[in-house]
């Protein structure tokens, strides 16, 4: 048995996974490409944007927990194929919107149920990779998020001034639901699939994933418990990964959704150029997750304690953020998109935060800790593009710009002092 080698069926997993963040962040963000255009149609000021930007997030992090929560009792398989067709044809919605009101709505409802995504994509990951390949796989996944933002931008660019802004909303959700479907024939845990041997589950197990065989095969699932929710709001340790999340979620955010509208309007690029210059930042932050998650690695491989290996990265890639200041001070479009890679790369090598659930989170709590986590972070998601708005109210920019770059010092400061040692937390 010991000859045989180990099937690679947990790399399919990781592609399929990949996708669906490429299909999340496409979904979420394709309001930023829209969002000049929509604002001249429905005539809607910065403040207006800044809560039609922030709308997915309410939803989005309040619905964390219980996202987590879905995810431990429920797997993953069903779960994930409706959540997606769901979001995505509240993406076509966009398309027939006429108003303010119907614009906040649809991004609500992406919004939940775009929510369990990521515990979902944790749990996937815990369950499919031993411990010392789990920040590269999670770095490989996370990377769809500026890879998919890299190329979508000039590509969702070009699609609207082809087929209009309704149009990209119309093509961008009928992706969605047919990657739904797809997801829901293709995905299997480890121990269900077909395809893996014997030796991959050994070298999975063996290695820190976690499945637990007998457990999966008896069909039992951890049942929610307030005192868990208690235990999972009660940690330091926890508590300086979930600062750290809405400090890195707030650099994400700005590209997420006023970095467009700062090209066009602020910077006064036309629009294609805009989607091109655009994709710079999301390629940087692409380089930076992969250096990230496979410097961590190799570093832990080295025998390096978790807590240089798994934190340096984070760190540095905060601090690196604080950078985005630097564009106050340029004027020619080159230096400003300089200013911008150098924070979005810094933003992409402190991504391997997920990391930081699987190896701190009470081993039956992954979808609950990566819930909260989750919604810790989600909130920047409310709360950053609001903040914006109000802040770019008298046509300067750059308040916006030194509010990003001061959250993403709060993040390194709370790495390096909350978070402490890496280790397991008990349940009890």
């Amino acid at each position: 048995k010991n000859n045989i080698a180990a099937t690679r069926v947990r790399y399919s997993i990781l592609a399929a996974v990949f996708i669906n963040v490429v299909i999340n962040y496409m979904d979420r963000s394709n309001i930023s490409v829209a969002g000049s255009m929509i604002s001249k149609e429905l005539d809607l000021d910065s403040v207006s944007m800044g809560y039609v930007f922030s709308a997915f997030g309410w939803t989005y992090a309040s619905l964390q927990i219980p996202g987590g929560i879905l995810a431990d009792r429920y797997g993953v398989r069903l779960l994930y194929s409706i959540t997606l067709i769901i979001w995505s044809l509240a993406t076509i919605g966009l398309g027939f919107v006429t108003g303010f009101a119907a614009l906040i709505i649809l991004r609500v409802l992406i919004g939940a149920f775009e929510a369990p995504s990521y515990p979902m994509n944790n749990r996937i990951v815990t369950s499919w990779f031993p411990e010392n390949e789990r920040a590269s796989a999670i770095a490989m996944y996370t990377s769809g998020q500026f890879i998919g933002l890299a190329f979508l931008t000039p590509a969702l660019t070009m699609i609207q001034v082809y087929a209009g802004w309704r149009g990209l909303f119309f093509i961008t959700g009928i992706i969605g639901v047919v990657w739904g479907i797809t997801w829901y024939f293709f995905y299997r845990s480890p121990t269900e699939h077909a395809g893996i041997n014997e030796a991959e589950l050994e070298h999975i197990e063996n290695g820190g994933g976690l499945l637990n065989r007998k457990k999966e095969s008896n069909g039992e699932h951890t049942t929610f418990q307030w005192q868990h929710l208690g235990r999972v709001l009660s940690n330091q340790k926890l508590w300086g990964i979930y600062l750290g999340q809405f400090c890195l979620n707030g650099t994400l955010l700005f590209f997420l959704t006023w970095f467009p509208k700062y090209l066009v309007e602020y910077r006064k690029l036309d629009f294609i150029k805009s989607g091109l210059y655009a994709s710079v930042p999301f390629l940087s932050a692409f380089v930076g997750v992969l250096f990230s998650g496979f410097l961590s690695d190799y570093l832990v491989k080295r025998k390096l304690s978790p807590g240089i290996a798994r934190k340096a990265p984070v760190v540095m890639g905060l601090l690196l953020s604080v950078s985005i200041i630097g564009a106050n001070y340029v004027t020619e479009p080159k230096w400003v998109i300089f200013f911008m890679s150098l924070a979005f790369f810094g933003n992409g090598l402190a991504s391997i935060t997920w990391v930081f659930v699987s190896l701190l989170a009470p081993k039956k709590l992954l979808g609950l800790t990566g819930g909260t986590f989750n919604f810790m972070g989600g909130l920047a998601s409310i709360i950053v593009p609001i903040v914006i708005g109000y802040l770019v109210k008298g046509g300067d920019f750059s308040p916006a710009l030194i509010f990003i770059g001061c959250l993403a010092f709060i993040g390194a400061v709370s790495y390096i002092f909350l978070v402490g040692k890496i280790e397991r937390i008990g349940i009890q």
